[in-house]
């Protein structure tokens, strides 16, 4: 008999890996929205990646994933940058 994977496990190691990186992005759009402030430029694109950032951990298809293949699928590269899986 093999071993399996405890997927609760795997999702909580998922989201604390999303978190790590996104603490450093956060931190650079910061500095970007001060910016913007003190020039008077827009700030809504950072607001809006800031909030994707935010929301990466609770994706519903991190819940929803029953593998490890379908939760290493739901590393979004568009706002996370590579995964760490590949």
């Amino acid at each position: 008999m093999g071993f399996g994977i405890d997927i609760a496990k795997a999702r909580e190691i998922h989201k604390s890996n999303i978190r790590n990186v996104r603490e450093s992005k956060l931190i650079a759009l910061d500095i970007e929205f001060q910016r913007a402030l003190e020039v008077g430029a827009a700030t809504t694109s950072i607001v809006t990646q800031k909030q994707a950032l935010r929301d990466a951990p609770a994706a519903a298809g991190i819940t929803t994933a029953t593998t490890s293949v379908e939760l290493k699928a739901q590393w979004d590269t568009s706002i996370l940058g590579d995964s760490p899986y590949s």
